[in-house]
């Protein structure tokens, strides 16, 4: 069986999300996007048990899935969804004197990640969840 697709192209399709991500926060750099996207990521990943965020990991493409269970600490408790702006306030904590995520930091990723996903999967996979992380990723799912 020959390597499949999703291998064969991952970092090009990891730059077309990156490119996506900045273009939607209007930021400057993938360095800022980086960090912006990582943010997002984690925060998303303490709202969700283990076995929801391999879940969610399986729906992502093979660069995002990496980065989202990197540096997990899988002993941590679930921390309960907040409203946008707080869980916004949380990705721009992340290594906050280097971190330049905007307000509309969720939402650019999610545009992002809408643009590059596997969308059937992707959505088979958030009406699995509670419906608070579905709401977390629909901002910009027309993307």
């Amino acid at each position: 069986m020959p390597m499949p697709n999703e291998y064969q192209h991952a970092c090009e399709d990891f730059d077309r999300f990156l490119t996506r991500a900045r273009d939607e926060a209007g930021l400057a750099t993938r360095n800022q996007t980086y960090t912006m996207v990582e943010g997002v990521l984690v925060v998303f990943r303490r709202r969700l048990t283990m076995a929801q965020a391999i879940a969610f990991a399986g729906a992502l493409p093979p660069m995002l899935r990496a980065l989202f269970v990197a540096d997990w600490h899988i002993g941590e408790p679930v921390r309960p969804f907040a409203d946008r702006a707080a869980l916004t306030r949380e990705v721009q904590a992340l290594r906050r004197h280097h971190n330049f995520a905007p307000e509309n930091a969720i939402a650019a990723v999610a545009a992002a990640l809408w643009h590059v996903a596997d969308r059937p999967r992707l959505q088979a996979c958030l009406a699995a969840l509670p419906p608070e992380a579905a709401a977390f990723w629909a901002a910009d799912e027309g993307g």
